[in-house]
């Protein structure tokens, strides 16, 4: 069996209302939220509580959304609870047992201000949470009320109705800041945002953007024109130059132009334009470097802009960055030595490089006639230049290390007789032909410790460089890597013909091949277990490269070796 009230004895009978509802609930509440909470109130005491919310937005004339809203809202102050699992339930609580948690809008301080901020927000119920951070920001920034109000309709003019409370929040925190806190303080920082929201939308309009203006635009607009003393146009011109961006991009750009002193848009121009040109450099070099650079502008911070205070202009760096290419030295770091190297020697302009360079070859002519004395059939390599350098500055001549050349040849490691023999030379006083024995007393260090060691690192340097020259070897045997391997070296060509006829679609495709072609060889060679890093000598002692020298000192592998053959 089933009982109800009837019809009738439901709409003669009465609905309970707590007082305290209405003492400390109704004077801050809308009607729409009196009207929900009173019709709950009215189900749960008839026992017609079995209602869908659809059924339930209806019978008040609301909609759903809404209704869910305020019941959101009664939810805040422990009224009631809401299990949003299907069916949606709502369950109501007494008001007396709630009142030790009740979250209480103040009326005796916030009321006029709360009923005027719903008035003027109409499209949903404002919660406790949002009143609560408004009264915060008040509380912590001294705002009056009638000036938060206005805040918050520039906000709504700003963003519409929809707006997010925590944005308002924000704005209100930034008057606050400024010390921006009574209404005509208000008043009259709207009136300067309206009076500039002009200049604002010509700078977002110059960037592409098509939002309106916020009062933060005018902040960072005042602090352009203000703190730093730049000119309106100035801004406009800088926003101009970036084009597609934000203004925290052109923040950044005013403070990069800032710290450089480019104050007029003359100036601002020559720096752009002079920007753009280290940046279209940059790009050059790597493409002769056959390098990819992710971020170019660490790469113009640590290098290029160097470069080019040293003194070096675009057409050297890039035939050099081609040199480099050519020699295997396809690293900036590399590139970087290279430079270093020339700017050293004082040689800066294209004439003196490529003289220095001539002569450099000559030396490269030099090195493969005394491998070829030694009886050696390989390339030279970075060793045999560094053991020249060191020959020289003992003051011997090509011909005296010619003579020292001949004199290895057919010996288990011809380098480090050479440097046997001349060093004993160097300890007689020999620097002539004349002056050498035929008996080769003058080499007195033939069997010393100092020539095994020399013997040791001779040996590290040559089964690191045969290594490397093994893998190349066995790389080159895969039909695919050899064909990308010297198309890649080829690409050099190709790259300044299109540059010269200044080809840009070209240079694109150009671009996009070189690319592949190297994520391509990455492949292949990890397929071979082999790297890039594989194809370059590893050296028992990266510090100096088996040398035994770091610089102009010993290295310690150096010592290490000595302490092993003096035990």
């Amino acid at each position: 069996m089933k009982l109800t009230y009837s019809k009738e004895l439901t709409t003669t009978s009465a609905t309970s209302v707590e007082n305290i509802f209405i003492y400390e609930y109704l004077p801050d509440a809308t009607g729409d939220a009196v009207k929900v909470y009173l019709y709950g109130l009215f189900l749960c005491q008839t026992n017609n509580s079995d209602i869908d919310i659809e059924e339930f937005a209806n019978n008040v004339k609301l909609d759903v959304n809404t209704v869910k809203d305020i019941f959101t809202y009664w939810e805040e102050f422990g009224l009631v609870s809401i299990d949003y699992t299907e069916p949606y339930t709502v369950i109501f609580y007494p008001v007396r047992n709630n009142a030790n948690r009740i979250k209480r809008i103040k009326n005796e301080k916030y009321g006029q201000f709360t009923a005027s901020l719903q008035a003027i927000i109409t499209s949903r119920m404002i919660s406790t949470t949002e009143y609560s951070e408004y009264f915060t920001v008040m509380e912590e920034y001294n705002i009056k009320p009638e000036a938060m109000i206005m805040i918050v309709k520039y906000c709504l003019d700003l963003k519409g109705d929809d707006i997010n409370y925590r944005y308002i929040s924000k704005v209100a925190k930034d008057f606050g800041i400024r010390g921006i806190n009574t209404k005509d303080k208000v008043d009259n920082e709207l009136h300067s945002y309206n009076t500039r929201s002009n200049e604002i939308s010509a700078i977002l309009l110059a960037m592409n953007s098509k939002r309106k203006p916020e009062m933060t635009d005018m902040n960072m607009l005042n602090k352009w024109t203000g703190e730093l003393g730049f000119e309106y146009e100035s801004i406009l011109y800088a926003a101009q130059i970036l084009k597609k961006s934000s203004m925290e991009k052109l923040d950044e750009f005013v403070m990069e132009l800032y710290t450089a002193k480019c104050f007029d848009v003359s100036e601002i121009k020559a720096y752009s334009v002079n920007k753009k040109r280290v940046r279209d450099i940059t790009v050059k070099i790597n493409k002769a470097l056959s390098y990819y650079c992710e971020v170019l502008d660490t790469e113009i911070d640590n290098y290029v802009s160097r470069w080019l205070s040293y003194g070096f202009e675009e057409g050297t760096l890039i035939y050099i960055a081609n040199r480099c290419f050519r020699k295997g030295l396809n690293t900036l770091e590399n590139m970087d030595n290279e430079v270093e190297k020339l700017y050293k020697n004082g040689t800066i302009d294209i004439e003196s490089v490529t003289a220095f360079i001539v002569q450099e070859n000559k030396q490269e002519d030099f090195i493969k006639e005394l491998l070829s004395q030694a009886g050696l059939t390989r390339k030279p390599n970075n060793w045999d230049r560094q053991n020249l350098i060191q020959w020289k500055s003992w003051n011997f001549s090509d011909e005296m290390i010619l003579e020292a050349a001949k004199l290895s040849g057919g010996k288990s490691n011809p380098i480090a007789y050479m440097n046997a023999i001349l060093s004993g030379w160097k300890n007689n006083d020999i620097f002539t032909t004349n002056e050498i024995s035929g008996n080769l007393k003058a080499v007195t260090i033939n069997e010393s410790i100092e020539k095994k060691i020399s013997d040791i690192l001779a040996q590290r340097r040559e089964k690191a460089v045969h290594v490397a020259e093994k893998n190349l070897s066995t790389a080159l045997k895969n039909q695919k890597f050899s064909d990308i391997y010297y198309r890649l070296n080829s690409m050099e060509r190709d790259f300044a013909i299109a540059e010269m006829h200044n080809d840009n679609e070209q240079l694109e495709k150009l671009n996009k091949e070189q690319k592949q072609l190297i994520s391509d060889k990455n492949i292949i060679l990890s397929e071979m277990n082999l790297t890039v890093k594989d194809l370059s000598p590893k050296y028992h002692c990266p510090k100096c490269k088996d040398t035994g020298k770091n610089g102009k000192e010993r290295c310690s592998c150096y010592y290490e070796l000595l302490s092993e053959l003096t035990d």
